[in-house]
């Protein structure tokens, strides 16, 4: 079984992702839900809607995608930074609180940041070690701007302890 990061620890994948529309669809379980692209996705029991990065977030579909526990977002290439934005408007401006994860073309060395925006599980590239990538999140000791992981910036953190 693959495997994933999720709040910072190797843990089991049992989701199966249906990327082609197009293909026969896979059956969604207890044991093996089913990722579907938004589009196709109606909210059935053990599925969860995957966003391209293209994708354009608005308040009709953020309303539907509220019922869901669990939203991924595809990297098609690791120089595609759209995915970036979508999740952190699915936290800052529509107040998403479940798991946000990471998927298709993810790396190490993307890992810190995308975290600095929200996300909260990484499906790591296929070809890569996920135990590696895990050391990812721990590039950075001191973080200066405010993110979604840190409200407030350093700057403000060191005036406020000097008066």
């Amino acid at each position: 079984m693959p495997k994933i990061i999720r709040d910072r620890q190797l843990v089991d994948d049992n989701w199966q992702i249906q990327r082609d529309a197009e293909a026969e669809p896979l059956t969604p379980s207890e044991t093996q839900p089913v990722l579907i692209q938004v589009d196709e996705w109606q909210g059935a029991p053990y599925t969860a809607p995957w966003l391209a990065s293209h994708t354009e977030l608005n308040e009709q579909l953020a309303d539907r995608l509220k019922s869901a526990t669990l939203i991924a977002i595809d990297f098609p290439d690791f120089n595609d930074g759209r995915g970036y934005t979508l999740c952190r408007q699915l936290r800052e401006r529509y107040q998403f609180k479940g798991e946000i994860r990471a998927i298709g073309d993810v790396l190490q060395d993307q890992l810190y940041y995308m975290s600095r925006v929200g996300f909260t599980s990484f499906a790591i590239r296929e070809d890569k070690d996920p135990e590696e990538a895990l050391q990812g999140l721990n590039t950075f000791s001191v973080r200066y701007q405010a993110a979604q992981d840190e409200a407030t910036p350093l700057f403000r953190k060191r005036w406020e302890a000097s008066t």
